[in-house]
């Protein structure tokens, strides 16, 4: 099955959930995520504005935000500024605080108060499909892997965790990586925690929660 084939069905599957389901998804990976040490020990977290079906981080920022954590979303690269077309920014938000659409109808944050990516802790990044191994299916712009790109030259130094989150229902049975998708660590549902085996980060605390 192609990836375009594969993508819509992904998209249709996660509109389809019933609105109390998303919200029980919510709840449940914010359980999961409060649990790790690399959550708990971060204090600058990059989350996104839920659209088309995205499993809805608004609650775990509301924790984060509760817990003292800086809290970012990610924008479309502002005017004037050296850093590559196609690429993203993160943008300092706190509930509550005003934000507008951007040119895809997202809604991002009104403040220029800024961070990229090797200047974060956290990164939570949304996702169409992904296997048990963590590997990811975007939207297909590639505006996360050309954002994060610089990462993989970084050998040292500052380098955020970067954690897929979905539902369930978007897992697949296997997606062979492209040369330029940037590897997850992990991948993270109402169901559980898929971390990459490959990584040679620090382990994650992974368990099952019963539905």
């Amino acid at each position: 099955m192609s990836n375009t084939v594969t993508r819509r069905e992904l998209r249709t599957a996660r509109r389809q959930l019933h609105p109390r389901q998303q919200h029980q998804h919510a709840i449940q990976v914010r359980q999961h995520l409060s649990h790790q040490c690399w959550f708990l020990n971060a204090q600058h977290l990059a989350f996104y504005w839920p659209t088309d079906g995205e499993l809805d981080l608004r609650p775990l920022l509301q924790y984060a935000h509760l817990h003292g954590k800086t809290c970012y979303l990610p924008v479309l690269k502002p005017q004037h500024t050296r850093w590559g077309r196609g690429k993203l920014w993160f943008a300092r938000y706190q509930p509550g605080d005003s934000v507008q659409p951007n040119c895809f109808g997202i809604p991002e944050p009104r403040s220029r108060k800024f961070r990229l990516p090797w200047q974060l802790d956290l990164i939570l990044l949304p996702l169409v499909g992904f296997d048990a191994d963590a590997h990811r299916l975007g939207m297909g712009g590639g505006f996360y892997d050309r954002t994060l790109a610089p990462l993989q030259l970084r050998h040292s130094g500052r380098r955020p965790h970067l954690i897929g989150i979905a539902h369930d229902c978007q897992r697949v049975g296997c997606i062979v990586p492209k040369p330029w998708d940037i590897p997850l660590d992990a991948v993270v549902t109402e169901c559980r925690i898929y971390c990459r085996q490959s990584s040679m980060r620090k382990p994650l605390v992974s368990y099952r929660t019963t539905i």
